[in-house]
């Protein structure tokens, strides 16, 4: 990687700010609000994701959340690395992983990054992007916590670039998986106790 001193910092300044202002277009709240359902920030967790969104009953909704919200973290990373380069790509994953989680416009408070997570993936590394997916299966059916496919799976597929041979990529991703984990906290202190829900049950 070389020293500090030698990278390419306005670029990786330029790909994180890039990042983070498509990351941060909240679009589970405008799209409930073009669908005059209201503020998503007012029902069930109040987080602005596809989750949160099928909880108004509109599933088309919610699955047009998920795909924009992974797919602002893909545009990102891909117009970050063709205009600035490699490590202006990695810069964005973070700045838009940071965007979609703590949006400015929001007061900082965003989603819990599950979509944008993948999203990244598919432009990082594909093959981390298949490695999600099968682990969060394995994992969530397994078990029957949606949040525990999504804590594993992030933590797989962040470690997988590097056993590749591609620790650039991995710490990125190490980052937004330390994140995704702190915006899953709630989560994991209900798996503890033994009280967080069940696929397939309400409540």
């Amino acid at each position: 990687m070389g020293s500090l001193a030698a990278w390419p910092w306005p670029a990786i300044l330029a790909g994180l700010s890039l990042g983070y202002g498509l990351g941060s277009i909240p679009f589970g709240l405008l799209l409930t609000r073009a669908a005059g359902l209201g503020d998503i920030r007012g029902i069930g967790s109040g987080n602005i994701g596809a989750t949160n969104v099928l909880r108004t009953g509109n599933k088309a909704l919610a699955a047009v959340t998920l795909l924009l919200d992974a797919l602002k973290g893909t545009a990102a990373i891909l117009l970050a690395r063709a205009l600035l380069g490699p490590e202006a790509g990695l810069a964005a994953a973070i700045g838009a992983f940071l965007g979609h989680c703590f949006p400015i416009w929001l007061g900082f408070r965003g989603g819990k990054g599950v979509a944008t997570f993948m999203g990244c993936l598919l432009a990082l590394d594909w093959r981390a992007f298949v490695a999600f997916a099968l682990v969060w299966l394995a994992a969530a059916f397994g078990t029957r916590y949606s949040s525990v496919g999504g804590l594993s799976a992030s933590l797989v597929s962040a470690l997988l670039p590097w056993w590749l041979g591609d620790p650039a990529t991995s710490g990125a991703l190490l980052v937004l998986t330390a994140i995704l984990w702190l915006k899953h906290r709630p989560n994991i202190e209900r798996l503890i106790a033994g009280t967080e829900t069940k696929i397939g049950r309400k409540g």
